[in-house]
């Protein structure tokens, strides 16, 4: 009797071993990026993935786990539109490992990985679904495309434009009488207003002239005619006034400055939280989209998200995305927090490569630095070569600009708020690690502080921020041109 008592103990001490690791929370973060899978527990995860093809699909063991509601769940979070993943299923594959198999909608890159206690976060593991194609390298591949269609095809409408002019004056200047007259091609039918030279009407025609006009002598094959050389000149001067306008277009329609928007956190990452509970990563995101609205009005501007949605982006994932635009500028929106509800006020920062400039810019880089720690990054996910190109290059010239830059923004967000500090202040932000792109991290206010909270959720507000920043960046440009660009933006 003992004995068998003996067993059963052992044997439920092993089955409770076995399902000691009980999954607590279970996210799914879509995006057009990545979709990424988060599930949470207070115990570390040992995993094994497959990836199988003919259907694509990704196939996650979990070692001891218990198969319960959370984990279940999953299935529910997909949503259809997700761009990446169809479905999530599951089942107790063996009696100590569940299965999650994942079934794509298109083959995929996917990466798995773990994470350790960080913030609020207990023990994670974490399955990100990549596009084999990097959408926005797709998006520039386009651009670029399109910009060598356009151009390729202005010349050639300028070519044929020219050919046309040269044939009518030859034909004005050598004919000994007025009887023909070579009148220019129409433009091509397929001719768009975004070229360069565009024909609507063609270059003024020289009409035949009628002997019985009395100020034309004719003597013998000989003709002499004030009106026609007053033709002739007003058809050189028309033609030249053709091109003198189509390069004026050219210089009007070039490159748009690009100004990338950076909406601080996302995804697993919700940045600091309001008094009243907002989060930081929703207030950005709103105030950053805000931005991009405005910005896309100005003739001369566009504005391009480091995120669009709620959905975490590394830091150095951020300073490449700009990159990869080639961007003029980059502005990273953040809403700033602290322990004493009373702090108020709204900070600029720049780089810094020396130190910061204060104890509280030195806290509050360290404290943004941490993003990646709480948002999740790989270690697979590291680029060395860019690591490499921000640790090479002199960063010098750049800080200097963006330090011109954040002093014209700073101007103009005093106007509309208490600034926590009336200069700009410098610190060691990842974010700001681009070596060509003056950057600026904006702290909007302190979200933390609840009157302050109420302002950043309140649309008015909003909007006089978003043209305040856009001001001052406009100023900046006034005395700071946009340097060429290797690669031309488009609408």
């Amino acid at each position: 009797m003992l004995l068998v008592s003996f067993n059963f103990t052992v044997l439920s001490f092993a089955t409770s071993a076995q399902a000691a690791n009980t999954v607590t929370a279970a996210r799914v973060w879509p995006a057009q990026d990545y979709t990424r899978i988060t599930l949470e527990s207070a115990q570390p995860f040992t995993y094994k993935m497959s990836i199988l093809q003919n259907p694509d699909r990704v196939v996650v063991d979990i070692e001891n786990i218990d198969l319960n509601l959370v984990v279940k769940s999953l299935s529910d979070k997909i949503l259809a539109s997700d761009p990446y993943i169809k479905q999530i299923r599951m089942a107790q594959f063996q009696q100590s490992v569940v299965r999650l198999v994942v079934d794509l909608k298109t083959e995929a890159k996917p990466n798995v990985f773990t994470l350790t206690p960080t913030g609020d976060y207990k023990y994670r593991l974490v399955l990100d679904v990549h596009p084999l194609k990097d959408p926005l390298m797709t998006m520039i591949a386009e651009r670029d495309a399109a910009a060598i269609t356009a151009n390729s095809s202005s010349l050639t409408i300028n070519s044929a434009t020219q050919n046309q002019v040269v044939v009518a004056q030859e034909s004005n200047n050598n004919s000994s009488q007025p009887s023909i007259i070579i009148e220019p091609l129409p433009a091509p039918a397929e001719a768009s207003e975004n070229n360069v030279t565009k024909i609507n009407k063609p270059t003024e025609i020289i009409k035949p002239v009628e002997p019985t006009i009395g100020k034309v002598e004719i003597k013998g094959s000989e003709v002499k005619s004030s009106e026609v050389k007053t033709q002739e000149v007003k058809s050189k001067e028309t033609s030249q006034t053709s091109f003198d306008a189509s390069q004026v277009k050219t210089k009007k329609s070039g490159r748009q400055i690009i100004i990338a928007i950076d909406a601080g956190h996302g995804g697993e990452d919700p940045g600091a939280r309001g008094a009243n509970g907002s989060h930081e990563k929703d207030v950005t995101l709103m105030i950053a989209k805000k931005l991009k609205e405005k910005v896309d009005g100005e003739p001369n501007m566009r504005a391009v998200l480091t995120r669009d949605s709620d959905f975490f982006i590394p830091l150095h994932g951020r300073v490449v995305k700009a990159r990869n635009m080639q961007a003029d500028l980059f502005v990273s929106i953040h809403a700033d927090a602290f322990t004493n509800q009373s702090a108020r006020g709204s900070s600029v920062f720049a780089l810094s490569e020396r130190g910061a400039t204060s104890a509280s810019a030195r806290y509050l880089a360290k404290k943004e630095n941490e993003s990646d720690l709480i948002g999740g990054v790989s270690l697979d996910d590291k680029d060395p070569v860019l690591a490499r190109t921000l640790l090479d290059l002199s960063q010098t010239a750049t800080i200097n600009d963006s330090l011109k830059l954040g002093r014209a923004v700073l101007t103009q967000i005093g106007a509309i708020n208490t600034l926590h500090t009336n200069r700009v202040e410098q610190a060691a932000f990842a974010v700001l690690k681009s070596p060509d792109i003056p950057s600026i991290l904006v702290e909007t206010a302190f979200i933390s502080n609840p009157e302050e909270e109420r302002r950043l959720n309140d649309t008015e507000y909003q909007d006089k921020l978003v043209i305040s920043i856009l001001t001052g960046i406009k100023k900046y440009f006034a005395t700071n041109p946009a340097l060429a660009k290797t690669k031309v933006a488009l609408d």
